[in-house]
């Protein structure tokens, strides 16, 4: 009997095996922005993400593959799901303690490489400067076990990853968030939105 969680990863991660061959299938899944998408995630993970937010789903977290599962379904998940309302970042404080619990209890290591890239998206996330400099500290780590094709996809996920940091480090929190958030931007955060490269 296939785990509760299956269907999930399978839909997330897709089939191919290479990294580079399931960033190339799911890329615009995981970073397109589409009406499409959202309907889709919201249509067969909906529930599943309502009940995590509101602090289902514990058991999940027993497993590696169900620990990613219910992370997804707290950081990834509600931003399509809620895309563009306060929702859509309900589930980051959750996701961050369960990063932080799997990494002590190793499930994180248990994990294929594309798999980990997305629990340390949680941190990448997150504002608050001393998980930025954890999740840059790990995908320095991941980094060089790859190689070829795969060496320069998680040399971007690095790369978003210090980007990300650099704003928090900056700002103490992601600008872009601000208006959906109902939070006043100061002249600074108004003058560095209006620059290419300052929403993810």
């Amino acid at each position: 009997m296939a785990a509760p969680w299956q269907p999930l990863l399978q839909w997330w991660f897709g089939s191919a095996e290479r990294p580079e061959e399931v960033a190339a299938q799911q890329g615009k899944l995981w970073f397109g922005k589409r009406d499409s998408q959202d309907a889709e995630a919201r249509e067969r993970f909906g529930d599943l993400v309502d009940q995590a937010l509101a602090g289902g789903l514990a058991e999940w977290a027993q497993s590696p593959q169900g620990w990613l599962a219910l992370i997804l379904l707290l950081d990834q998940l509600p931003r399509m799901v809620y895309r563009d309302t306060p929702k859509a970042y309900a589930g980051d404080r959750r996701a961050q303690g369960l990063v932080i619990d799997g990494l002590a209890q190793g499930h994180y290591l248990l994990l294929l490489p594309l798999q980990k890239a997305f629990v340390l998206l949680v941190l990448e996330h997150a504002e608050d400067l001393a998980l930025q400099n954890r999740s840059v500290t790990l995908h320095q780590k991941l980094l060089p076990n790859q190689l070829g094709l795969e060496h320069a996809l998680f040399a971007d996920f690095l790369d978003y990853a210090e980007k990300h940091q650099r704003i928090i480090e900056r700002f103490g929190r992601f600008p872009h968030r601000n208006e959906v958030l109902g939070r006043e931007s100061t002249a600074e955060e108004l003058a560095f939105l209006r620059q290419p490269g300052s929403r993810f």
